[in-house]
């Protein structure tokens, strides 16, 4: 199919879009990105030992302190509400300034949270009725594991109304998020009970801001369309829900400290106006850039990552150009693009039809038009990766393949003169590379160089899913170059983070002497067309481990058992977390030949992925040997069993600790780059990687102030993970 796409213009806002801002209230969800997947994690092994119980048990609630005491120690300004004015004694409501807000978020923000071990297993949620989630947490004393830590103490902000897609403060929740409903959807002064009744989870992320909010000071405010009545019934409501929530812990033998409602007294223009560093969304829905944003940081990150490269002569490969995604630090900053100077589009996606002969004449006419090609771009529709499935395939469409590629070079080299062909197909030598004898004279392979033509952009959604299978097929037919060698010389030499499927190396393996026998580069050799596949090729899934950075890649066991592979991708270390590989005795041997450093595989022994066994110990020595790497000039592949938890979890330490930035933006720079595989460190790995970053600024001499909360962190990664799951 052939289309137009007007020329694209630079946005200078972000609007806050269900596409671009996390909105987990009945208003707005976020949208998949297209071609990711959650995989099956790995099984979290037997039930904890007695000893690991005692180790990771929350402890028992400390003597009561007096009140003085609890103002310097428990972190938070809220915690004397007597400080500021009351508006409402029954039930006890008190009132705070903008300023006061401020203050008391900024004061959270700066203090170290509870020790990793003082919190879990009570985040993973332990409701009484779960047999399963209890017995294998705490299998001498169920009673005490259920114990809300009283070493936490936060701040949850919450917006009358529940409209997040406006006025949002950072971290603000709806209220259908926290309180209990009745069948007309009225709220009731009882919070959500989120503990799951059944099932086992380590990964219980959406349970994570209600969790936080019965063990918070809770801040209502409202923007300036809702009715003052709206705020004061809200904050009502919400002040006995947790005098009925003091009460069942009480009941249940727990004693917790008296936690106070808040509202807001000052208007949201007001507070828009003193303290724009908290307001994430302001009055008129546009997104202010001062509030990390999960889903368009991700957006962002993905789009960096798979930012446009050249891949042949005037032939680019990339992301869909979108000019509303701009850095998370400038919102005015367009994203550096050169969509407006490319003179063709290539869209591979999954509803399109291959191209014919029709569509290329009516490409042509458009491409011929200056009238349209001063105010839009001719776009070829292509279908996507994984859509020609062998071995069903068609030589039908096998031929519109090879017509696409050839007629992209024509439009990307326009003084190409085709092969001259036999008719057996047998490719001859074109006239203009013979003498005046009519012998072959020395033919120069990099026929590309200085040559003019259109600019043409293959391009989809992320930039290396959809348009992995023509982008390989083309560089295949322009460099005249074996479907392994495209592969890596696109990871390698190009840069290119490529995602194809099985039946994509499938196929083009299948008919790879005909792609290079029409390549204007081949030589004519049988040998050449005939090459044998490396033995890696054959053990790879379809995919490349994923490049984190240029020293260190996150895979699975089976990257880590393609030694091979590896090879090629200039990867000489392996750390091996929680798993070990598995390799042929000569395999062993021509490893320890090759490295380039000494013990070049490190094992980290005895850490499961079960919610029990910490990461964070062994931070330093797995970072010392990814640094050992790099020195040595060899990339670091970084695998657990799957690649989404453990291994993804030092990934994230590494980034934290090479760039200094804070955990929301290294789980979304990793998550990115992770391509279609979703990562999901479990909720105690998560909470290590929080305690990581208060390390990085002690280390940096840098004064603590986390970007995001805990509660806030959970849920915007439970809103990431939604459109994915299964559930």
């Amino acid at each position: 199919m052939a289309t137009v796409c007007a020329r694209p213009a630079l946005l200078n806002t972000r609007a806050s879009s269900s596409q671009q801002n996390i909105n987990t209230s009945v208003r707005g969800k976020p949208t998949a990105v297209p071609n990711k997947h959650l995989p099956d994690t790995c099984s979290p092994g037997p039930t904890p030992t007695k000893l690991q119980q005692q180790q990771l048990e929350t402890p028992p609630g400390s003597p009561e302190a007096s009140e003085h005491q609890q103002i310097i120690d428990i972190p938070s300004l809220l915690v004397d509400a007597g400080k500021y004015p009351k508006v409402s004694d029954s039930p006890p409501i008190h009132a705070l300034t903008a300023q006061e807000l401020f203050e008391a978020l900024e004061h959270t923000a700066s203090r170290p949270l509870p020790d990793t071990k003082t919190v879990f297993p009570w985040l993973h949620g332990l409701h009484p009725e779960n047999s399963i989630q209890l017995t294998y947490f705490s299998a001498r004393n169920k009673k005490q594991f259920r114990r809300a830590p009283r070493t936490l103490r936060g701040i949850t902000v919450v917006k009358a109304g529940g409209d997040l897609s406006h006025s949002k403060l950072k971290g603000a929740i709806a209220p259908d998020e926290l309180l209990l409903a009745t069948k007309t959807g009225e709220q009731i002064s009882t919070f959500l009970d989120v503990d799951p009744r059944d099932g086992f989870s380590i990964r219980n992320f959406q349970i994570q801001a209600v969790k936080m909010a019965t063990m918070s000071d809770i801040v209502v405010y409202a923007d300036d369309r809702t009715p003052k009545e709206v705020l004061d019934k809200l904050a009502s409501i919400i002040s006995r829900a947790q005098k009925v929530w003091r009460e069942k812990d009480r009941e249940n033998d727990v004693e917790v400290p008296r936690f106070h409602t808040y509202v807001v007294k000052d208007s949201f223009a007001k507070l828009q106006a003193g303290h724009p560093e908290i307001v994430a969304i302001d009055d008129r829905g546009n997104m202010t850039g001062a509030v990390m944003d999960f889903f368009h940081s991700e957006r962002y990150e993905m789009h960096t990552m798979s930012s446009a490269t050249e891949i042949a002569h005037n032939v680019w490969l990339g992301p869909t150009p979108d000019a509303s995604l701009t850095a998370p630090s400038d919102p005015d900053a367009a994203l550096p693009s050169e969509a407006q100077a490319y003179d063709l589009f290539v869209e591979a996606t999954d509803p399109a039809q291959l191209p014919d002969k029709k569509a290329f004449g009516l490409m042509e006419s458009l491409l011929a038009n200056t009238k349209v090609s001063q105010n839009a771009i001719p776009q070829l529709e292509f279908p996507g990766s994984g859509s020609i499935m062998p071995p069903s395939w068609s030589q039908a469409e096998v031929d519109a393949l090879m017509d696409t590629v050839t007629w992209l070079y024509k439009q990307a080299n326009q003084d190409h003169e085709e092969m001259m062909h036999r008719k057996d197909s047998q490719q001859m030598t074109p006239p203009k590379y013979r003498d005046a004898d009519g012998d072959i004279g020395m033919i120069d392979l990099h026929i590309n160089a200085g040559r003019q033509g259109r600019k043409v952009l293959i391009h989809c959604t992320d930039g290396y899913t959809e348009t992995s299978l023509l982008a390989l097929a083309y560089y295949m037919y322009a460099n005249c170059a074996t479907v392994d060698r495209a592969y890596v010389e696109l990871h390698t030499k190009h840069h290119r983070n490529l995602f194809s499927y099985p039946t994509d190396v499938a196929l083009l393996s299948s008919i790879q002497p005909r792609i290079l026998q029409a390549s204007p580069n081949s030589a004519g050799s049988m040998a050449a067309l005939c090459q044998p596949a490396p033995r890696w090729l054959s053990k790879m899934d379809g995919s490349f481990p994923s490049r984190i950075m240029n020293y260190m890649y996150l895979g699975n066991l089976g990257h880590a058992n393609n030694p091979d592979l590896l090879r090629e991708l200039n990867i000489g270390q392996i750390l091996s977390v929680g798993e070990t590989i598995s390799w042929t005795s000569d395999e062993t041997k021509r490893w320890k030949d090759d490295a380039r450093t000494q013990d070049s595989i490190l094992y980290v022994d005895g850490v499961q992925d079960n919610g029990v066994d910490p990461l964070t110990s062994s931070f330093f020595r797995c970072l010392d040997f990814i640094k050992k790497g790099r020195e040595a000039g060899v990339a670091t592949l970084v695998h657990c069993r799957v690649g989404v938890s453990r291994s993804a979890t030092i990934c994230i330490a590494e980034v934290m600790n090479e760039f200094g930035i804070s955990l929301p933006r290294a789980y979304c720079f990793v998550r990115a780059r992770r391509l279609n595989v979703i990562i999901q460190p479990h909720l105690r790995f998560s909470y290590e990687l929080l305690k990581w970053e208060e390390y990085q600024c002690s280390k940096r001499g840098k004064p603590l102030r986390r970007e995001l909360e805990w509660g806030t962190i959970a849920r915007e990664i439970a809103a990431m993970n939604r459109p994915y799951s299964r559930q």
